[in-house]
């Protein structure tokens, strides 16, 4: 069955559903459904899902699932959210002793259709936000029209974090300036760079020189592989490596990880929930209202 792929932790909070209270679909299968959705990353559409379904022996249509939509109560999914979100704050606040809040921040990008936009020269918009592990709620948000590189707005992002928050960013965000600033205005930081960037180990301070320049900086990299995927992840970060608030190696990989908070947050946001939301937005004096 689907909740088979499940973590036992999950399969523990939805046994409290009920599973004989609708004939074709009861409550604890459309919760798993709506799950398996958002945690499965080989899911691109429902109808896989319904497929998947299907051939294990569940008899439901998506039609049915939509319907359940309309009429089930929603009172579990906020219940189940927080449940989740303590789960991930307890694992995350133990391994560093309290003294750090994980917050990834990612953006993702939607292809605006409306002509007059296109006539301003505007075909796509970017959406940035950050998300607070320690308090499960989105951060700062903000709009973007065009192509820009997501460094660019970094430090703006960087910002809105609280003073023991830790920004965890992927490559599209790695700029060596970025890292410069972020180092001198002591904002905690775990961000992966690109492969192709030069490093050189410095055997005086343990530390590695990132960049090609003459004037390129040292930081603290941590290096590792997925072996089943074989991809290499190369990690900047100034969190202490000794000290109270020492944050170990492994650690550092976990708190990358944790990254996929934030683009589960997008993949609600873009695909499952159908969200619609209405976005006003000032462009070169004329008000502009986008729905995405």
């Amino acid at each position: 069955m689907i909740r088979n792929s499940f973590p036992k932790i999950v399969k523990d909070i939805l046994k409290r559903l009920l599973k004989k209270d609708y004939p074709v679909l009861n409550t604890r299968l459309f919760f798993e459904c709506w799950l398996s959705y958002a945690m499965d990353n080989s899911l691109t559409s429902m109808r896989d899902l319904f497929t998947r379904l299907n051939n294990t022996g569940f008899e439901v249509d998506i039609s049915t699932f939509s319907k359940a939509n309309l009429h089930r109560s929603q009172k579990p999914f906020p219940e189940i959210y927080q449940k989740l979100n303590e789960l991930v704050q307890n694992k995350s606040h133990n391994k560093l002793h309290n003294k750090y809040a994980i917050c990834p921040i990612d953006s993702t990008t939607i292809t605006l259709t409306s002509k007059l936009l296109w006539v301003l020269g505007h075909h796509q918009v970017k959406l940035f936000s950050s998300l607070n592990l320690a308090t499960g709620s989105p951060g700062d948000n903000f709009i973007n029209f065009g192509h820009d590189h997501d460094y660019k707005f970094g430090s703006q992002m960087m910002s809105s974090l609280p003073n023991n928050a830790v920004g965890v960013m992927d490559r599209g965000f790695a700029g060596l300036k970025f890292i410069q600033e972020l180092v001198q205005e002591n904002k905690y930081f775990v961000l992966r760079i690109k492969n192709n960037w030069k490093l050189e180990f410095q055997e005086q301070s343990g530390l590695i020189k990132v960049g090609a320049s003459d004037d390129a900086q040292a930081y603290r990299v941590i290096n590792f592989c997925d072996l089943e995927n074989q991809t290499e992840f190369r990690l900047v970060t100034n969190l202490p490596a000794s000290g109270e608030a020492a944050v170990s190696d492994d650690e550092i990989r976990d708190i990358y990880r944790l990254r996929w908070g934030v683009e589960l947050l997008w993949k609600f946001l873009k695909m499952h929930l159908k969200l619609d939301k209405l976005i006003t937005k000032n462009v070169n004096g004329i008000t502009i209202q986008i729905y995405v």
